[in-house]
């Protein structure tokens, strides 16, 4: 009974480690967090893209910058002024982050069901 309680705190904590924020409040037509510089993303990201591409992504620093470059160097983007591109990179990286993978490790091959139309 004693391992049967400890696999569910595990279970529990595992869960809890995966959750997003859900404290943070979202703008209602965007989806961006309402925090920090929001809005300054909102106006200079969404001019070309719909805030979705940011809030379905994620990402560290450079991986954010990577992005910015990309899109000044390949579909046309303005660069941004120094300062606002800081700003930006400082919201998504807070807000946007590397996460985990929502998805479970695969199965062992050995726990597998047979499959019916492999050679035998």
């Amino acid at each position: 009974m004693q391992l049967l309680r400890l696999a569910g705190l595990v279970l529990a904590l595992a869960l809890l480690a995966q959750a997003p924020r859900a404290a943070e409040e979202t703008d209602r037509v965007t989806g961006l967090t309402l925090e920090g510089d929001w809005q300054l993303v909102q106006a200079n990201c969404t001019e070309c893209h719909s805030a979705l591409l940011i809030t379905q992504n994620s990402g560290d620093r450079n991986v954010w910058q990577s992005r910015i470059v990309w899109m000044e160097e390949t579909q046309g983007m303005d660069e941004l002024d120094a300062e606002v591109e800081e700003r930006i990179l400082d919201y998504l990286a807070e807000h946007y982050g590397p996460r985990q993978a929502a998805r479970r490790a695969p199965l062992a091959a050995h726990l597998l069901p047979q499959n019916p139309y492999s050679d035998p």
